[in-house]
């Protein structure tokens, strides 16, 4: 069977004629004689609106019963879709989760898939059906309904186009593919034609919303090809595939930036073995992600500064587990809200030399001071202030040349 998997976001289902629009492209592909199986979100606002029931019931809503509500969003969706489907004279019917099932691990609002029954779904696709399968859930060992992290309808996808060998993945959504950078911000910004995984991967986890990356990070793994396109316009999308796939001149493909971190700073820290064990330690186990980190070089051996930073909504639990440490001493803590990060992506990077240096000379010409840098392979992200966000995104798109196709 010759089967591909679709999947339509939030704003793709978010109103009745949008669903009605979704229907008609998957008509279109049962004609060109795939056997297709559709993987849908919840409409637009839905799931936020779910979770604010949650939160007006209790403050402290159990996990596993918000992943029961949550879950609820995604059967609206799919069980409209399969209704158009079945008017325009088309077999079709919604699956959730738990009716494949689609097993999961791992904690509730964030687990993972681990397996995906089959049978049903071949059955189904082999009598003509049109299978619409609800994304971002699952069951698990306890035969509780659980679900991925936010956006995991994306992976919920992916992981399909793996256990069903499907020959392509496309991904519906409201913009017409992966740009340099965001649109929004700097109209200079270009639609990417191809992209590697590596270097979606770092712009998904950078700030890039189109995709989650934990679904990228599967598609690496499973070398399953992504087409990313919008379901509003025939124009062609982006394809996220392997890196020797990808032709382009260009070292630096994409641009991503955040603009809700927070940046903290231990002044004089008690300079030990396992001093940043012990910061760390708590932020880690109350799932708070620690980004950038800068330790200075202590000159006595006895004290030493230590900047990080982590998302802005985390702020107020961390200086609470700082101030709380027992473990840790230090003289002062500072707190800076108003920064964002910069970062440059592209696996042309390992092989290209200066690119540090310009993109930090291009910072520098604008009088854009760099308070914070990392590092990897393919990345470099700085961390400037606020203010200067726009302007430094339109000067580093100007410095690698990303106006042209890429």
């Amino acid at each position: 069977m010759k089967i591909i998997v679709l999947k339509f976001g939030g704003t793709s289902v978010g109103t009745l004629k949008k669903i009605t629009k979704v229907a008609k492209i998957i008509t279109t592909y049962v004609k060109k004689k795939y056997r297709v199986i559709v993987v849908s979100s919840a409409m637009s606002g839905v799931t936020n609106e779910l979770l604010s029931k949650t939160k007006k019931i209790s403050q402290n809503f159990p996990n596993d019963e918000k992943d029961v509500i949550l879950s609820t969003g995604e059967q609206i969706s799919c069980a409209l879709i399969a209704g158009k489907l079945i008017e325009l004279g088309f077999k079709s019917r919604s699956w959730l989760g738990w009716q494949l099932p689609i097993v999961t691990k791992g904690n509730y609002s964030s687990s993972r898939i681990v397996k995906i029954q089959k049978s049903k779904i071949i059955n189904y696709l082999k009598k003509g059906g049109i299978p619409i399968i609800t994304g971002f859930q699952g069951i698990n060992s306890d035969y509780r309904i659980t679900t991925l992290e936010r956006g995991g309808s994306d992976t919920s996808a992916i992981l399909c186009a793996k256990f069903f060998k499907a020959e392509k993945c496309i991904i519906y959504t409201d913009v017409e593919g992966v740009y340099t950078t965001d649109p929004n911000l700097t109209k200079s910004a270009k639609k990417i034609n191809k992209i590697s995984y590596e270097e979606m991967l770092e712009m998904s986890s950078l700030g890039a919303k189109v995709m989650q990356p934990t679904s990228i990070q599967e598609a690496r793994l499973n070398r399953i090809e992504i087409d990313v396109r919008s379901t509003f316009s025939k124009k062609p999308g982006t394809t996220i595939t392997k890196k020797k796939n990808i032709l382009s001149k260009n070292n630096i493909r994409g641009i991503s930036f955040t603009k809700n971190d927070a940046k903290l700073t231990l002044i004089g820290v008690k300079d030990r073995p396992g001093v940043a064990a012990s910061i760390f330690k708590p932020l880690y186990e109350n799932s708070i992600n620690v980004d950038m980190v800068v330790q200075n070089i202590s000159a006595d051996s006895r004290e030493t500064d230590l900047t990080f930073t982590i998302k802005l909504e985390d702020l107020l639990k961390t200086r609470k587990l700082l101030e709380n440490n027992k473990l840790i001493k230090f003289k002062k803590l500072i707190i800076n809200k108003d920064v964002s990060k910069v970062s440059i992506i592209g696996v042309g990077m390992v092989t290209t030399p200066g690119v540090t240096y310009r993109m930090f000379r291009a910072l520098a010409k604008k009088r854009i001071n760099i308070e914070v840098i990392s590092t990897s392979e393919i990345k470099i992200s700085v961390l400037i202030n606020k203010k200067n966000l726009k302007k430094s995104v339109e000067i580093l798109h100007q410095e690698f040349k990303l106006n042209n196709n890429l």
